[in-house]
């Protein structure tokens, strides 16, 4: 039988990520954030103020858990206790979903705190698919990837990146996570087209989208999450948008945070694309 649309998880609307200097303004009241997403490392192991706001978040809103460290590209053993955390963490807050990165951090015990591309081969497939199957066994629940953003390639990569997302989904039972703007700065970084990207994806798997800005250096595009969202990232929002059967979207912006009203002014724009684009 075929996997339900977005793996029967629900459409949340359009969110942000929780940050603390946001707080009085979240818990305020309606503000047209539908969702929160948080980082899971932020939270985890953290009987302070960061757990006590996303327990009072997630008792007025649904959240996300948005990881950094689950490596599942490395070839170090799976960390079990970190998964086995993550998976307390999401049912104690009631997370609608678990997610992380198609990267690998380290390699021999050593963290370079850095999501880090894979070679893109059929080894290297066959072996996020076991891991990743792992997770999900451990977790009780899907595991939804996101495309990186990347500046080098390797050179042994025999599959596209989007053929390789679109595999494994399938082969590992996952969802996606699409990053429009990961998508548009590694288009621009490896000189490919982004909408045949987009359209390489299982629309159904896409669990839901996010958007962000990025530095151009002219030479290259760095994924900076410290700025609006840029107008080509916004074009190809709207596109895949269209793609889709439902639209669940969050807007990131984690360095030179703004104001709580600026970061939603820019949330009603991802609204009204998605609107144009649906």
């Amino acid at each position: 039988m075929p996997a339900p649309v977005r793996l029967g998880l629900p459409e949340l609307g359009f969110g942000v990520g929780l940050r603390s200097r946001h707080a009085a303004d979240v818990l305020r009241g309606p503000s047209g954030v539908d969702w929160f997403e948080v980082i899971t490392e932020n939270v985890l192991d953290n009987g302070g103020y960061a757990r006590y706001l996303l327990d009072q978040v997630a008792e007025r809103f649904p959240v996300v858990l948005h990881g950094v460290s689950l490596s599942i590209g490395s070839t170090d053993p799976l960390d079990l206790d970190y998964v086995r955390r993550v998976g307390r963490l999401a049912s104690g807050v009631g997370a609608a979903w678990v997610s992380d990165h198609l990267c690998w951090t380290g390699v021999l015990g050593l963290n370079t705190h850095d999501l880090l591309p894979l070679p893109l081969t059929e080894e290297s497939l066959r072996h996020v698919v076991r891991r990743v199957r792992v997770v999900q066994d451990v977790l009780e629940r899907p595991l939804v990837l996101e495309n990186p953003s990347t500046y080098l390639g390797f050179a042994e990569s025999t599959v596209s990146e989007c053929e390789f997302l679109a595999r494994l989904a399938e082969e590992s039972g996952c969802g996606l996570l699409l990053d429009v703007n990961n998508v548009h700065v590694s288009a621009v970084n490896h000189e490919f087209d982004p909408y045949d990207y987009v359209r390489a994806l299982p629309a159904d798997r896409v669990v839901y989208l996010h958007l962000a800005g990025h530095t151009d250096r002219g030479t290259h595009l760095i994924d900076t999450h410290d700025r609006p969202v840029a107008d080509p990232v916004w074009d190809l929002y709207e596109f895949t948008t269209g793609l889709l059967p439902s639209v669940t979207a969050l807007l990131e912006w984690d360095d030179r945070v703004p104001a709580f009203e600026v970061l939603t002014a820019e949330l009603a724009k991802a609204r009204e694309r998605a609107a144009r684009g649906g």
